[in-house]
This record gives C-alpha cells, structure tokens and sequence, in this order.
C-alpha cells in the first residue's frame, strides 16, 4: 500500500471508578477497528486510550473498598481496564494514565500558562453540583431536579475555584464549527452543541476544586487542585509529547488528532470546552469528533444497580473474542443507540458467523478435499454467474472504504459480508456436487472451487482488521496471506495449485440458546452477589471513615436484599398527624395488572402505565423510571390508590396512584401482593 500520511486516533480515557461494561468496551473496540483499518489502508496511525484517575468521586470509591489511598485504588483499577482491553486484543500504541508524572507536569504547566495570560482567575462557584459527573449545574438545566446528563441526584455545593473564561473564545469555536462541517459528527450532535451551549452564551467553567484533595495540585495555590474534565482532557496532548514551553518531535508530528473518538454523553466536554482550551494554548484544533451513540441492555444503560450489566470477559467466556467484536461493531447504528443481549447475541453468532462466514469456509475446504485432494487449481473454465460474483468481490473494498471515511462502521461490516453472502449463493448457483458427478466437468469444478477461495480470500483481507484472529484463522486454512486492500480490485491473485488444509478447524460451532441462557444466569447470580457484597463493604468502610452514619449506611440491594441477608436495620421517618377511621375509609385501595408501560417523553422520572383493575384500566403515571424500565412493569400486580383526583404529569394525564416502598438513601420499589390475587381486588 501506497503511505497515505499520519492517522492519529483516540479514545476517551476510561475513568477509574470501576470495572467497565461492555457498552464502555464498545468504544475501545471501535478505536481498534478504525485503527486497524486505517493501518492496513496505507496509514501510519497512533492509537491512544487511557484511565481517567483523579476527581472527587475516585476519592470515595477509593474508601468504600477499603484502599489506603486513591492512588492504590486507582492503580488495581486501571489494571483491570487495561486487561479488559487487552483480552479484547486492542491495537493500541500508548496507555496514558492520569496520574502519569510526564502527564502530571504538562497540566501543571497548561493551568499556569491560562493563568498568567489571563484566561483564569480565582473566585467562587455556588450551584447544584453532581458527584458522579463532578459538574456544577444551574436550576435550569437540570431535569425533573437531576443532573441532566446522567440522572443521578445532586446537591447544593458552595467552594472556591479558579474559573476559564469560556466566552473569550466562544466566537472563535463557532466560526470553526460553521467553517469545517465535519468537525463534529454526526451533525445532530453539533446541532445540539451549538443550539443549547453556543449560541445562548457560555458561562466560564470551574478549573479547579478545594473540597477535596485527589488532583493534580495547582503549583501556585495549594488549596486547589486541578478540575478533572481539564486534567483529563489534556492526555491527548501530553501523551504524544506536548509540552508548553517546548513540545518533542513526536507531537508535532501526530498532532492535531484526526479522530476523536468519545461517547455522546460527554460530548459537550470534548467539543467546547477542550477546543477552547487548545485555542488558548494556540494549538490546532482535532480534525473530527465523533459522538458514538450507546450500547443499551435492554432499552437501558447499563447499571449494576439495575443488575442488567453485561461485561466483556463474561461475553467472551462464551462466545470469543471476535464473534464479540462482530456484535458490537455490527449492531451499533450511526447515530442511534443500539442494543445488546444473550438472545441477540446467541442469533447473530448463528446466523452471520457459524452459518454465513464459518459455513462457507468449511463447505469450501471440505469439497476441495474431497474432489480434489486439497488442491485448488483455476483452469479458467468460465460460467455463467461468475461475472457477478468477481464484480461483488472487487468492487467490494471501494464500498468499504467510502463507509469507513463516513465512519459507517456497521455499514462497512455488511459489505464486507455481502461478499460471503455471494460466495454462499455462487454454491447454490454452480452446485459443485452434481459436477462431480460428470468427469468432463471436472475441470470447472475446479474453477468453481477456486472462485470460491478467491472470494473468500478478499473477503477476509477486508474483514481483518474488525475480525484479525478470525481472519488469520481462514488464512492459515486456506494456505495463504491476507493482501493488501489496493490488489482487491483484481480477481485471481490467490496462487493457482495451492493446497488448503486437510484438517479444517469449525470456525464458530452453532450455540445453543438455553445452554447460553443458562450460562448468563450463573453470571448474573454471581454478579448480583458480588454486588452486595460490595455494597456492604461500602457501607462499613464509609461508616468507619466518618463518612457515613450508621443509622442511614443501609445497603441497597434490590428488592429481596433484607430477605437475603436476614438484615434487621430499619428506617425511622417524621410522623404525620393522625387520621380517623372515617378518613382512611374515604381511600380506595385495589390490585391492579400492569398490561402496557412506556416512558413518559418529556420526563426522565416518569412511566406511564395501563393498569387493568377489575374490568376497568386506568392510566397511572409514576417516578419510578430510574428503577424500572416498561418492560419489567408489564404482567406485574401493583397496590394501586384507585380513587385519587386525576391530574397532569408532563402532559400525561394520570388516574390513580401506584404504591411503593422509599428507603434511607431514595430508592422505590414498587409494593406487591405476597400471594397471588386476581386484578380488583380490594386492599383492605
């Protein structure tokens, strides 16, 4: 391949709170493809990904497990993340860390630099503020009185802090945005970022914190330590040898980056503020970011809270490492999110891998053997339908390639297997086995045959760089190497009179789904145990550190946790005034059946619910959308308060009230009957 230039490639460093899910192992495994891709088209590409170590949130993970201290905790974690990456054979060239020393250095230097040209200055932040974010937010932004960006609750804060002038530079970022369409993708993400941060205005951003000690210190003020979102954005500068008073060779030949690849939830971070902080600094700014959308289990983000996490190493227990990468870069549209389970897993791995990809390699080698002691030998016997099947093949890496430069990822993995598909159908089309019935057509048998093995052979070379141990496995079965993308416009480079293996391994033997099913239980048992666990230690530890208050350190667990751990703690709340007999008379309790749920769209909080009660449904709508999603509401028997006045949730009107149980920490579960009663009966 001709060399095409630099390519210079991230991810968003992966923060060292725990172990990440495979929705957070998506982005490793897309960085990887795109690298991999682009190396084998003609690039000299740098790969870089990371761990995000430093913020308040790691300094109480760090006591809820019990460390000596944050940076023991974070180093047992980012050698998790970085093992998870590498058992998913990552490409990667460097692994930053932010407690790196060489990282350490520069964001001391950048702060300092910001200051002393004016760009920051010290004074104090008052707002709502989100732990798991670590963002402060205006009462208006939040939703339904949560952070906006992942729900979670937040909490007065009041401290002082060194604050970026934002709108310095805000007129410059949109005049690059306005002038360079592709600088982020897809569009609907710079639609949002200008329409609902830009243009209304920036208010400068909060760059470092007092109320707690695990950052990068501020050299010139010890109180402060460095905010994490410009400590953390700054790695993909100072991990290719970016220093402020004089950067190395290897920077300036990398940067600026042509990709960055980073989730949509942390769009805004990476696409207004990191861009403002180059402009300060007089650097370039990225040629592209790119917001990928989510991996949701179940029509949900992943939270071990929920117990609807699915992890990398778990998946590939079952089903390898490539068949894993398969799914992930397969199902994840453009820019929508997309969805994972053991189902669909279990589906595709039948269907495109064992049937489509395994299926046709096996039959290939397998004829090959059998008609002609594993020689494959192209005599050049023309038929037919072999024009439309050399035009699928070769025309195949010009269709992946426009996918790959629109960063169509999943796009490009269906061309690539258009070309299997063909090859299946040219079996079909030619039948081998009834040729080999005629001598005189032995000859075109042969043809066939090599045809086949062509096909195969341009089909993996373009399927390596997402599947290289797969493909590496087709090469060695086919006796032959993978070839470079710009020989794929040409049919017959396999060498004539090559023997393929007489001892075919089965590429992806067909899965079982209740075996499947069965194994995913046993992890999920396992997990929701190891989460308890957890969540006891936690509790203990943030106890013993003067964290936490015996009486309200309650683990939650989910619904049968007191039952499972014999807990007797209980929860005293503020006693309202008594009621008559006559009162209580006046509510009409009732059980009622789920038949249909769905979100309520303008709310995060809320569900809305047809519940059948008796011959009647009426529509609930309830605050219960952070622990349930619609589908497990449906064929549930809930305490429903019948006769409450209607009234308007969000647009929704809504007829009664369902019944839940509140603990210490806010968390609901919906009340149910113990033993089986029909819909209507009455709660007396």
């Amino acid at each position: 391949m001709q060399n095409k230039g630099k390519y210079y490639i991230t991810t968003a460093i992966a923060y060292t709170s725990g172990k990440p899910h495979i929705g957070n192992s998506y982005e490793i495994v897309l960085a990887d493809a795109i690298a991999r891709y682009k190396r084998k088209d003609g690039y000299d590409v740098h790969f870089q990904t990371g761990s995000d170590e430093h913020g308040q949130k790691i300094e109480t993970r760090a006591i809820e497990a019990g460390f000596d201290s944050p940076k023991a905790f974070v180093d047992d974690v980012a050698g998790v993340i970085k093992g998870l990456w590498d058992m998913m054979d990552t490409s990667y060239d460097r692994f930053i860390r932010t407690t790196d020393e060489d990282h350490v250095q520069q964001v001391q230097k950048i702060f300092k630099k910001f200051y002393d040209q004016g760009d920051i200055y010290k004074g104090s932040y008052k707002g709502m503020y989100c732990t798991e974010c670590e963002a402060f937010y205006t009462e208006s932004q939040l939703v339904d009185g949560k952070c906006p960006e992942c729900g979670s609750d937040v909490h007065p804060a009041e401290e002082e802090a060194y604050f970026f002038k934002m709108s310095k530079y805000a007129q410059q970022l949109i005049d690059h945005i306005n002038s360079h369409p592709e600088f982020i993708q897809p569009v609907s993400r710079k639609n949002e970022m200008m329409n609902n941060f830009l243009l209304p205005g920036l208010q400068d951003l909060c760059v470092s914190r007092t109320s707690f000690k695990w950052g990068i210190p501020v050299t010139f003020d010890e109180k402060h330590v460095v905010y994490v979102w410009l400590d953390a954005l700054s790695n993909y500068i100072t991990g290719i040898g970016f220093d402020v008073d004089n950067s190395s060779e290897s920077y300036k030949k990398w940067w600026p980056a042509d990709l960055h690849l980073i989730g949509k939830d942390i769009i805004r971070f990476h696409t207004i503020y990191w861009p403002i902080f180059l402009l300060a600094l007089g650097e370039p700014l990225p040629k592209q970011i790119f917001g990928h959308p989510w991996l949701l289990q179940g029509g949900e983000k992943m939270s071990k809270s929920k117990g609807n996490v699915i992890y990398a190493d778990d998946l590939v227990s079952i089903f390898d490492v490539d068949p894993v990468k398969y799914f992930v870069l397969h199902e994840m549209p453009y820019d929508n999110d997309g969805v994972i389970s053991w189902e669909l897993m279990v589906e595709r791995y039948n269907s495109d891998l064992a049937n489509t990809l395994g299926n046709l390699v096996n039959r290939t080698i397998a004829m090959s053997n059998k008609y002609f002691g594993g020689v494959v030998a192209d005599k050049g016997v023309e038929g037919g339908v072999d024009a439309d099947l050399k035009a699928v093949c070769t025309g195949a890496y010009e269709k992946v390639e426009k996918k790959m430069d629109e960063l169509r990822v999943a796009d490009a993995l269906t061309e690539i297997f258009t070309v299997f598909k063909r090859c299946n159908k040219y079996i079909d089309e030619t039948e081998p086995w009834n040729l080999a019935k005629d001598e005189a057509q032995s000859d075109r048998l042969a043809t066939v045959l090599y045809n086949l093995v062509e096909g195969i052979t341009i089909g993996t070379s373009l399927l390596e760089p997402f599947m290289p141990r797969t493909a590496e496995k087709i090469f060695n079965m086919l006796n032959t190497k993978s070839r470079d993308f710009d020989t794929l416009s040409e049919f017959g480079k396999y060498v004539s009179g090559t023997k393929v293996t007489d001892a075919p391994e089965q590429c992806f033997a067909r899965k079982d789904l209740n075996e499947v099913l069965a194994e995913a239980a046993k992890i999920t048992e396992k997990q929701k145990a190891d989460y308890i666990e957890s969540q006891k230690k936690a509790k203990e530890n943030l106890t013993k550190a003067g964290m936490l208050r015996e009486a309200n350190a309650i683990v939650i667990c989910g619904a049968d946790s007191a039952a499972e751990e014999g807990a007797s703690e209980g929860i005293d709340i503020p006693a309202k005034d008594e009621i008559t007999f006559d009162d209580f008379m006046k509510l009409q309790f009732q059980v009622g059946e789920i038949i249909a749920c769905e979100a309520v769209p303008k709310s995060k909080k809320l569900l809305c619910s047809q519940v059948k009660i008796g011959s009647q449904v009426k529509q609930i709508v309830s605050g219960i959308r952070k622990y349930y999603t619609p589908e497990e509401m449906v064929g549930k028997k809930v305490m429903v308060l019948v006769n409450l006045k209607p009234a308007m949730l969000a647009g929704v009107k809504s007829e009664g009230m369902l019944l839940c149980a509140e603990d210490a920490e806010g968390n609901l579960a919906l009340m149910t009957p113990e033993k089986a009663m029909p819909s209507g009966a009455e709660i007396a």
